[in-house]
């Protein structure tokens, strides 16, 4: 049977947290067709086995799809919607803050939209994460003009036929709301939970966060400059 919808979760180095994520999905979406694909990204722990104990210790949903090296976050989540069955894509981060409870409000929240995004009105990190989010989120929110005011937030559900139509580059996954709109598409945001990271270590810094986007923000101003959506077709 064809799953409702499909969970892509990209981890790398994540061991910790995949086994207590993936419980945390299978009882959000209790009583719904669903699957989750865990996407590891050339990790060097024990993350894959991990994703396999749980498989192993009864959700039967699961599918562990693996990367030979490291090719990002990006990357990954393109692996997982190419993979997954579901017409609907879920999103998460892998390292456990953001909630899988608020995967059913997003598509409560959906409506005519082909991009949900999460919107964090409560950031659980610290201070100076907390700025550089709101730097970034700034800078592309003047730059893009894409009304959305957390871009960053890993939560999100798509349609999944749309997210792979769109143009592919590493990044890609921090811009979606602006890709969206270039491909003609509602975006709407949901207020959603956000909680502390319990396990393991975070793989980004400020370099990671903001003066690399920069580059990619341009880029994505250089695509939306070049691209006219809603072209109609006749066939005769």
């Amino acid at each position: 049977m064809t799953p409702e919808i499909s969970v892509v979760v990209p981890v790398c180095n994540e061991a910790e947290n995949v086994g207590p994520l993936a419980t945390e999905i299978a009882q959000a979406l209790a009583g719904r067709e669903f699957e989750i694909l865990f996407v590891d990204d050339g990790s060097t722990d024990a993350t894959a086995a991990a994703a396999l104990a749980s498989r192993d210790a009864g959700i039967l949903q699961l599918r562990l799809l693996r990367h030979s090296f490291r090719s990002g976050q990006s990357a990954a989540v393109w692996t997982g919607v190419r993979h997954a069955r579901a017409p609907w894509i879920a999103t998460l981060d892998g390292d456990g803050q953001n909630d899988p409870a608020d995967i059913p409000k997003l598509v409560l929240g959906r409506g005519d939209a082909l991009l949900v995004m999460g919107n964090r009105t409560s950031r659980r990190d610290t201070w100076m994460r907390r700025l550089q989010s709101r730097i970034a989120n700034g800078v592309r929110g003047a730059l893009l003009g894409d009304g959305t005011p957390d871009t960053g937030c890993g939560i999100k559900l798509m349609h999944r036929e749309t997210f792979l139509d769109l143009p592919r580059f590493d990044h890609m996954h921090r811009f979606l709301p602006a890709l969206f709109q270039r491909a003609g598409a509602p975006v709407v945001s949901v207020p959603v939970n956000h909680r502390p990271r319990q396990r393991g270590e975070s793989k980004y810094g400020l370099l990671d966060r903001l003066w690399v986007g920069i580059v990619d923000i341009f880029g994505v101003m250089w695509l939306k400059r070049r691209f006219k959506p809603g072209l109609a077709v006749r066939e005769e």
